[in-house]
């Protein structure tokens, strides 16, 4: 396959250097578009004002890759990627594998989700790929497991246009559950600003947020209950796939909102009341 990979760590990260060096070797046509430093928790952002630079890298991995490092955001290197510097379009765009947990609502903020989501707004599929820990550096199990993801795709492609959302726990190969499809769970953060003064002796201010992971899930109305949350199943050492969207639509709240009748006429819009 020809592939597109690229990051929120930079460049240089650990995560995706493992995994466009272990689908290299596998025989798959990679490029790489990231970041030149990390931007993790860009979200989907684009940059508008400012020229985007992108400068070949050598010697950071598999011989066969060819890499480049971009000054925009993860959203940009998949546009650059596709629009500029790829000579046909990718058959799909990867992301990571980040170093961290997107889990649940951690998919609103994340620089790797929104990289592989940028392929699919182009209408190409996405995989983000994530290992759920800061501190674990083991990340071949993680490309292992892309690596026969790719493979099983290769056979059956996916049956529409969407983005595969993987989380994969920080644990040895032969220690992983087995491999859960997911819906998507709920992961707030407890946001705690701490005040700070710098050396000239002006204020500023650092967030040191926690995870509140112990949420109970919300009932889907669409969705079987039996079916497993990201963040349950990775609590129980599986593997994740969570199918994503880019229509956030809420579909019950549409219908419910349909209940409220005409509300042109409600509210006398289009009409010239007197």
């Amino acid at each position: 396959m020809k592939l597109l990979i690229s990051n929120d760590d930079g460049i240089f990260a650990l995560g995706i250097r493992t995994l466009a060096n272990t689908l290299a070797e596998a025989g798959h046509d990679v490029s790489v578009v990231c970041p030149d430093r990390e931007r993790s928790a860009t979200g989907h952002g684009l940059t508008l004002h400012d020229p985007i630079r992108a400068e070949v890298v050598e010697s950071v991995f598999h011989p066969s890759v060819k890499a480049w490092a971009s000054s925009g955001t993860p959203s940009d290197c998949v546009k650059l990627g596709i629009w500029a510097l790829l000579d046909s379009p990718p058959d799909y765009v990867l992301s990571g594998i980040n170093h961290g947990a997107n889990l649940g609502t951690d998919i609103l903020y994340s620089g790797t989700v929104s990289a592989a989501m940028e392929g699919v707004i182009e209408g190409i599929p996405g995989i983000a790929f994530s290992l759920t820990s800061f501190t674990h550096r083991d990340f071949q199990p993680a490309a292992t497991f892309a690596k026969l993801l790719l493979d099983r795709l290769a056979k059956k492609t996916l049956p529409q246009l969407m983005l595969l959302n993987v989380n994969v726990p920080p644990i040895e190969w032969e220690e992983i559950a087995g491999v859960a499809i997911t819906r998507q769970g709920i992961r707030r953060y407890i946001d705690v600003f701490e005040k700070r003064l710098d050396p000239r002796g002006k204020t500023y201010y650092w967030l040191t947020g926690e995870v509140q992971e112990e949420i109970e899930p919300q009932t889907h109305p669409f969705l079987p209950p039996e079916i497993l949350t990201d963040v349950e199943a990775i609590r129980k050492n599986y593997i994740t796939i969570t199918p994503l969207q880019y229509d956030l639509t809420y579909g019950s709240g549409l219908q419910d909102l349909q209940q409220w009748g005409n509300l042109t006429n409600d509210w006398e819009l289009g009409n010239n009341p007197s």
